[in-house]
């Protein structure tokens, strides 16, 4: 296991670096920061903080790279952050490196689905791994993987199984969650506002209407909360202009684009074209543009880059395989 120590004589701040799991975790062995399923659980911004600057981690240089990071929760005192600038960056920044983990994943498996596709058109068939494999990434995006010769199951499969640009995911996402500050948020790492209609298993609303049975989701961490929003966004039916927009771009080979991905969210309030109207203007205002053009620094972002550039029919790289080959980079 490859592990580095970095110490920051200011903050006194100590910092392993640790592959777990498929993800390279930072764990802060600070005695104000506390570790929850290999996940940073800061309890104040001051501890986020500290730890962006001991990894030269700022606004002003994320083209450098983006560390391979996950927070656990956002600290109770976000709301205490008087410059609102520097509030709003620390959750850009927060979140980035989740959202770009998501969208590695996403990419590996669209490479996967579409190397399967042209193996069973030279062999006529896939190997029963494979199958498997197909039959749970259908699953999880809740689509038939059946007959896998016909091209509206293909098609289907396509427009499900691609990326969300950064710049939407974190707009949306501060503007569901008040950067990080909502009840919600706090409360239930709901980050994106989801309901749940299991009564008793989420937070009831303070303001919901008499005869109202619906809650709020609860995620155990956020990448719990960004996980079920970018299975939410690419198959419930709500979001399938969304998908068919983005479907267009990829198809022209066109970079796929926030602002107008953001057309396909008029489901997502009952506020509509007022909603993403306001979307739109987040993006625009702050200038999030230039985070979906960023990547992790990590070893595993790169793997998944090389993985994209090879031509093998039959290659199926599992996030198991990606972390043995991480681990492997890193020990040379």
């Amino acid at each position: 296991m490859f592990i580095a120590l970095i110490r920051h004589s200011f903050v006194f701040w100590s910092i392993n670096l640790l592959l777990l799991s498929s993800t390279a975790i930072i764990i802060p062995n600070s005695a104000h920061a506390v570790t929850t399923n290999n996940a940073i659980k800061p309890t104040s911004y001051t501890d986020i903080q500290a730890l962006f600057t001991t990894m030269n981690y700022h606004w002003d240089n994320l083209h450098q790279g983006v560390p391979d990071i996950e927070l656990h929760s956002f600290p109770t005192d976000l709301a205490n952050i008087a410059d609102i600038r520097e509030k709003k960056h620390l959750f850009y920044m927060s979140l980035l490196p989740m959202v770009l983990a998501q969208n590695n994943t996403i990419i590996q498996q669209r490479f996967t689905l579409k190397q399967l596709f042209q193996q069973y058109d030279n062999a006529g068939s896939i190997t029963s791994q494979q199958q498997t494999w197909l039959q749970q990434l259908g699953k999880q995006y809740r689509c038939t993987v059946s007959p896998l010769k016909a091209n509206s199951v293909r098609n289907k499969l396509l427009n499900r199984v691609n990326i969300i640009p950064v710049a939407l995911v974190i707009a949306q996402a501060a503007n569901e969650s008040a950067y990080g500050t909502s009840r919600f948020a706090r409360m239930a790492n709901n980050i994106f506002g989801e309901w749940t209609f299991k009564v008793g298993t989420g937070l009831v609303p303070l303001n919901r209407s008499a005869g109202q049975k619906y809650e709020v989701k609860k995620f155990a961490n956020l990448s719990g909360s960004l996980s079920s929003y970018f299975n939410n966004i690419n198959h419930h039916r709500a979001y399938q202009k969304l998908r068919e927009i983005r479907q267009q771009l990829s198809v022209a080979g066109i970079p796929i684009d926030a602002q107008k991905l953001a057309e396909g969210l008029v489901n997502y309030s009952t506020r509509r074209g007022a909603y993403v109207a306001e979307i739109q203007s987040m993006i625009r205002h702050n200038r999030l543009a230039k985070l979906s053009v960023l990547e992790l620094r990590s070893s595993q972002a790169e793997l998944a880059k090389e993985q994209l550039s090879k031509n093998t029919a039959d290659s199926i790289l599992h996030l198991t395989e990606l972390c043995s080959r991480v681990k492997a980079k890193q020990l040379i």
